[in-house]
């Protein structure tokens, strides 16, 4: 298979109390928290093209720009999709959108690279030998 422009990936949860914004500290109320739905469309599109990967490759977030711009309350389901809109050697970047269940609750843009597994985790590793 080849990685190509126009794959997409979808990840979705249930919002519980755990993925509130009071619940991560990233506010007080009990909605989805943004780094829970940031979460969802990083996981969108790591689905996209983990298919495609080489064995030993994977990738990584190196970049997310999004807007969360409508609540959503717990037990409600939310669903992220994610779409593969360019390539540039090992450079990926995504058009990601959310949905709950009534509306659009967020949309953005994210970067992903790909890596050689071992190599990144023995060089994120050696920090702890210095």
């Amino acid at each position: 298979m080849t990685l190509e422009t126009g794959i997409k990936g979808a990840a979705e949860c249930v919002v519980t109390a755990a993925e509130t914004a009071a619940a991560f500290g990233s506010g007080s109320l009990d909605v989805l928290a943004t780094p829970k739905l940031v979460a969802l469309m990083e996981n969108a599109a790591l689905t996209a093209v983990k298919p495609y990967l080489d064995e030993g490759s994977d990738t990584v977030g190196t970049r997310i720009d999004v807007a969360h711009i409508a609540a959503t309350p717990v037990g409600m389901k939310v669903r992220a999709e994610a779409e593969l809109v360019e390539i540039d050697r090992r450079r990926l970047v995504f058009s990601v959108k959310a949905w709950d269940e009534r509306e659009l609750v967020g949309e953005g843009m994210h970067e992903r690279f790909i890596i050689g597994a071992e190599k990144f985790l023995a060089k994120c590793n050696s920090k702890l030998d210095k």
